[in-house]
């Protein structure tokens, strides 16, 4: 309905160039018609389950892989010069032949099997998804290039609120004394935007690119989120973890990528919340 995206309709320049179209990622042919006399395409849709999925072939990995494979497939049907496809962390992160304690860069792929086995869907999904678009593009010559952003963070254009905002939100509400300080790889949603539209235009783009600003801890988070807004009850305690990931978002730097700094995403993030309500 039009609640849905009157977000999308109040955005500058909306009422002169934005057309939106109503698209099934499982239906070929309302795909077909949306990417029709277009030069380039950006796949960003793609289920998030919340919570465990009940069915996670039907629910999670069809409208991830067939959905972006049904988006080439039109792509290349209506001769799209590149498709930027958002893929994620997700991808990258869950390999356990990577070695211990080395930065992950591009070359690192989640590992289909232990996905299956730990029953996380939606790395499954970004994997296979991505993977297929890469092998799609090998078959057919459509130029593919994607980007797997870490946790994206930043203002909110709406009063849903997406998973990954959930994680800062929690840290706001103070709803657990005690959290763990393991190293977050958060992204503004604006840096990914700007990452997005890199991979687009500049020809030397290919491949995949991992989008993720600089690795932070959890109390260092809070510590800049207490000086910013001191009135909200946050954690207190942190318990040091072991386990920490880093990625090199190097690849995309070269491309002519920068991001905002943290004191910026989490404020614009804070202000967002509470102008749409979803923080007092």
């Amino acid at each position: 309905g039009n609640a849905k995206n009157a977000h999308l309709k109040a955005l500058e320049g909306a009422g002169e160039r934005l057309e939106l179209l109503s698209a099934d990622l499982l239906n070929y042919d309302s795909i077909a018609s949306a990417v029709a006399g277009c030069e380039g395409v950006f796949h960003v849709a793609s289920p998030v389950p919340s919570g465990r999925s009940t069915n996670p072939e039907e629910e999670v990995i069809a409208p991830a892989v067939t959905g972006t494979l049904n988006v080439l497939k039109a792509c290349y049907e209506a001769k799209v010069k590149r498709v930027v496809m958002v893929s994620s962390i997700a991808a990258v992160f869950n390999n356990p032949n990577w070695p211990k304690g080395k930065v992950f860069d591009e070359d690192s792929w989640s590992d289909e099997d232990l996905c299956r086995k730990g029953e996380d869907w939606y790395f499954l999904s970004k994997t296979l998804a991505e993977r297929e678009a890469f092998a799609y593009a090998a078959k057919t010559g459509l130029d593919v290039v994607t980007i797997c952003p870490s946790l994206v963070i930043g203002p909110l254009m709406q009063s849903t609120v997406n998973a990954s905002s959930n994680i800062l939100l929690n840290y706001l509400k103070g709803e657990r004394d005690t959290v763990e300080n393991k190293i977050r790889n958060i992204v503004d949603v604006r840096d990914v935007a700007d990452a997005l539209l890199l991979a687009y235009e500049n020809p030397e783009a290919s491949g995949r690119y991992i989008c993720s600003s600089k690795p932070v801890k959890v109390s260092d988070m809070i510590s800049v989120l207490k000086t910013l807004y001191p009135m909200y009850t946050y954690p207190k305690n942190f318990t040091e973890v072991e386990e920490n990931t880093i990625y090199s978002s190097e690849k995309l730097q070269k491309l002519g990528w920068t991001f905002r700094p943290l004191e910026k995403t989490l404020g614009d993030s804070v202000e967002s919340y509470r102008a749409s309500g979803v923080l007092n």
